[in-house]
Parts: C-alpha cells; structure tokens; sequence
C-alpha cells in the first residue's frame, strides 16, 4: 500500500496526543456532519434475530467520509491499516466483521452512513470496526465503515467523544506574516489537537518550486516544536489550486514541500530522520477553486504529525 499521508482527526481531551489516522495520498474527504452534542448507537455485535448489539454513546458526534481513488486498494487493507493505527493510539477494538460476519444487507441498513455518492457501500463487499478508549471518567469511541467501488475505496469514520471546545484549546489554523511570531507551543497545540497546522505565511513565487527568502515565522515555530519533541516526526505536504493537470499539480506541490524539509535542516538545524515531504495537488482543496480567494487559500504547505519515534 501506498505511504500515508493524509490525515483523520480524531479529537482527544488534554490528556491525550490528539490521534491521527492516515490515509493514502490519493483521499480526498468527500463529507463531514457534526452534531456539538448528540448519541450514537455504536455497533458493538452483528445483526442476530432482528437486531444489532449496540452501546449508547453521547458526546460531539463527527461522521465524515473519505474517498481513496486507487483501483488496486482493498477493503481489508484499508480497515488493517487504520485498526493498527488505532491501536497505537490507545483505542481497544470492540467489535469488527467483514460482509457477511457483521450480517449483510441488514447490518448495512441498521448503521447509520453518509450518502451517496459521498460513501458508497458495496453490499458484497464491506468491513466495520467499533473501538474505544479511556478517556478520564468517560471515553472516546470510533467505528469505521470501508468499503469499495470498481475505481476507489472508501471510508466512514464516526467520532464520539468531548467536543473539542472544551477537550483541548485549538491555536489558529494557520500563520501569516502579519501575526506575531507564533510560539512552538502555539503551534504544538494547533499539531496534538487537530493532527496538521497549515504554514499559512510561506511565499513562492509563481510556478516556482522554492522557498523564497527570509524568516517564516511558522517555520521558526515549528523549528522549535521539533527540537522541544525528538521523538516526533512530521509530513509536510504540498497542496494547489485547480489550475493546470494533476500530475503537474502534484509535481509542484512536492518539490514545494521538498523546499520547506530542506529549509527546516539547513537553517534551523532540524534532523532530516524527523521529517518527509510529498506533495498531493489540488486533491485536498480548503476552499473552492471558482474563485481567486479560494484558490490562494488552496496554495498552501501543511505540517502533519505522521507518528512518534
């Protein structure tokens, strides 16, 4: 499977690192609802006499979806790669089932999913997973629906857990060069709770791979984050606008991210062994691509937290 790289929040209280769990570059999130306080049946057995096990959550509910436009990705390569990431990241799995284990159409049909053609389920074809954690005197839960098309995989994610408001203070998304000189601790919040931090004040000129000169306060910020965390390692990823083909797109975006590693070691010193780059285009889009402000939105290098050392 192709290296991961495109990140799932989910949120975690304070005592916690906010997990992330990665996806293949070519995902693009295709929906997202939140509800600030809600419930959740959380499938905890298959469908037996009528009926699915299930254990009533409440909480901040997100269920999003993704889209992984691969024709060779597997549904049971999906779930294994999240379920592990999972694991890491402190969750015990409750329940899991392929297709027919977890009871088919009926199982489908008595889960709550995104619809088409945001998450689409192949009915011959899907696996689900249910897991929580401790979370303080409550806890955090997750289910995960993949499933497949003839060219793409695609992924549900439901979230139950405190809602991020009151689990964990979220610094600004990104940086300009208007703002004060964001801090490393700034900045590390804005990487533990939502898993990346757009580098928003970084200037290229246009068409142009490199970093221009100067001092970038985000990357002095994330200088230090690095050094004050050795066992942290981040992907900085590449975005564009919609302009122009993909692959050009994508060449770009990572030779852009490539500019920003090779800044971060030859002047701030950071070890090259905490740090990749990658570039995905204008597949993962912040805003729309019909309008200038969108696309300059769209332009952009992200650091992401990809795992601990």
């Amino acid at each position: 499977m192709k290296r991961l790289f495109l990140a799932l929040l989910l949120v975690a209280p304070a005592a916690h690192a906010a997990p992330t769990l990665s996806l293949p570059p070519s995902s693009a999130r295709t929906a997202e609802d939140r509800s600030a306080m809600g419930s959740y049946a959380l499938p905890v057995g298959p469908w037996v006499n009528g009926r699915i096990e299930t254990v009533k959550t409440e909480g901040e509910v997100t269920q999003t979806a993704w889209r992984v436009r691969d024709d060779s990705v597997t549904t049971m390569g999906l779930l294994s790669t999240l379920r592990d990431q999972l694991a890491r990241e402190g969750f015990d799995v409750l329940f899991e089932c392929d297709t027919d284990e977890c009871g088919g159409f009926d199982f489908r049909f008595a889960t709550p999913c995104l619809p088409e053609p945001d998450m689409h389920v192949d009915l011959g074809d899907f696996r689900f997973l249910s897991a929580a954690r401790p979370n303080g005197d409550a806890k955090d839960y997750v289910s995960l629906l993949v499933s497949r098309s003839a060219d793409s995989g695609y992924v549900q994610m439901t979230r139950v857990g405190p809602a991020l408001s009151t689990a964990l203070p979220i610094a600004a998304a990104s940086f300009s060069p208007r703002e004060t000189t964001p801090t490393a601790d700034a900045l590390g919040d804005q990487l533990l709770a939502r898993g990346k931090v757009v580098l928003g004040d970084l200037s290229f000129a246009t068409g142009a791979t490199e970093l221009g000169d100067g001092r970038f306060n985000s990357l002095a910020a994330l200088a230090d984050f690095l050094r004050a965390n050795p066992d942290k390692t981040i992907a900085l990823v590449g975005h564009t606008d919609a302009e122009g083909s993909l692959s050009a797109n994508v060449a770009l975006s990572r030779q852009r991210a490539k500019s920003v590693l090779n800044r971060l070691v030859s002047v701030y010193g950071i070890d090259p062994a905490q740090l990749s780059a990658d570039g995905i285009g204008f597949l993962s889009p912040l805003a729309s691509n019909l309008t200038p402000e969108g696309r300059t939105q769209n332009r952009r290098v992200e650091a992401m937290i990809t795992s601990t050392r």
